[in-house]
């Protein structure tokens, strides 16, 4: 078996192949995407048996603060081979040369939660995911006064300039088990959707809601980061802006919209209730401390 670190645009489509492979129900971000999320600390690996790309794994910093994350992935016919093994050995030695304490993934099958628990790892958080079927659209509710509603595109600066005010508050009440630690590089590169609906007031952001369309199934979309600044929530804002998504879906040949919400958040997964979405499953979060035992 080989390992490959992803430096050219054919290794992040075999990265992406793998991914697609594995986790078919997600979206896969774009070569372009990966490539805008490039990082020093960021390590993407195929793996190969026989010159044939079987397996692929990603290490970088956690978004949650104080760890690394890893993700190895492994096409089924080539499991319980070594090659999961092999890939979660150089991730983990990846993020233990990063000085990172702690190592934590995402478990979403019984099967891959069994491979966590022989490595040591052990459950800390919990999400889950949420599905809405896409249909004739109602228009959204009004909103309080002196509020409006602008496009991302329409004027491109105002999601780094939310980052100081806006991103930084509703980033420290996500409903995760440890505090999340996100840069301002990592907010204006991989944090908002297209289309990303922002609710404004006075110039500035108070609310955000949008979709990652799904280019590899163009009928289907993932929400993007749905939030509303505190002294804003209870008024409606978030219902008004996951609706205009949605009649944006509608009007734009998506069938199905999914999201992945922390357990803990109650307030988010009764809104998406609210709004007609169905849980379907849920996913584990694991950790362990570094280094992996020999």
């Amino acid at each position: 078996m080989k390992l490959s670190v992803c430096t050219t645009d054919d290794d992040y489509e075999a990265w992406r192949a793998i991914r697609l492979a594995v986790v078919p129900a997600e979206r896969c971000d774009t070569v372009a995407e990966l490539r805008a999320q490039d990082s020093r600390s960021r390590l993407l690996l195929v793996a190969s048996v026989d010159g044939r790309v079987v397996g692929s794994g990603m290490a970088d910093r956690s978004e949650l603060a104080g760890g690394g994350f890893v993700a190895p992935r492994v096409l089924p016919d080539f499991r319980r081979r070594g090659v999961g093994s092999v890939l979660l050995r150089a991730l983990a030695d990846h993020c233990a040369d990063l000085d990172l304490p702690v190592l934590r993934a995402h478990v979403d099958d019984e099967e891959s939660f069994a491979f966590a628990l022989r490595f040591g790892f052990a459950e800390v958080d919990r999400e889950v995911e949420q599905v809405r079927v896409v249909g004739e659209e109602r228009p959204p509710a009004g909103l309080p006064t002196g509020v409006e509603v602008v496009t991302l595109s329409q004027h491109p600066d105002l999601w780094s300039a939310s980052f100081e005010r806006f991103g930084r508050e509703v980033l420290a009440d996500f409903a995760a088990y440890t505090p999340l630690e996100i840069s301002r590089t990592q907010w204006d590169t991989s944090w908002a959707g297209d289309p990303m609906f922002l609710a404004l007031f006075d110039g500035q952001v108070i609310g955000c809601a949008g979709l990652h369309r799904d280019t590899d199934q163009p009928d289907r979309a993932e929400n993007a980061l749905t939030a509303v600044r505190r002294d804003w929530r209870g008024r409606g804002v978030a219902s008004h802006l996951k609706r205009r998504a949605l009649q944006w879906a509608a009007a734009n040949g998506i069938r199905e919209v999914y999201t992945w919400t922390q357990a803990g958040n109650a307030p988010m997964r009764r809104l998406n209730e609210d709004l007609g979405y169905v849980t379907t499953r849920s996913s584990v979060t694991v950790a362990r401390a570094l280094p992996l035992p020999m």
